[in-house]
């Protein structure tokens, strides 16, 4: 069956992580879907940088972190924060791609 992420996970957020990277976190609603989107490898360095358009290289670390049923991604910033025609200097509006993310399960 396939799902938007929106549709599975409950907090679905960006955020700086110093001014030359940008954290992406996905928490999932119950640990039942949190384990088949892991067992699944349905969130993937391949699949993201295809949706941020970025090349592999940049995503620093994409992690699956159980006791919290999360998937935490973090990427090099492609301007840093506060630069000249950086639009978003808290890193807070970029997640929206993920939210029609979709995963198959």
């Amino acid at each position: 069956m396939e799902y938007t992420l929106r549709d599975i996970a409950s907090v679905i957020r960006s955020k700086n992580s110093g001014p030359y990277e940008l954290t992406f976190d996905v928490i999932f609603k119950d640990f039942e879907t949190y384990n088949k989107v892991k067992a699944a490898n349905a969130i993937n360095e391949p699949d993201f940088a295809a949706l941020y358009n970025i090349p592999e290289s940049d995503i620093i670390k994409l992690v699956y972190f159980d006791p919290a049923k999360a998937v935490k991604i973090t990427i090099v910033r492609p301007i840093p924060s506060g630069a000249l025609g950086e639009t978003d200097v808290y890193g807070a509006q970029q997640h929206s791609p993920l939210l029609g993310y979709k995963i198959k399960l």
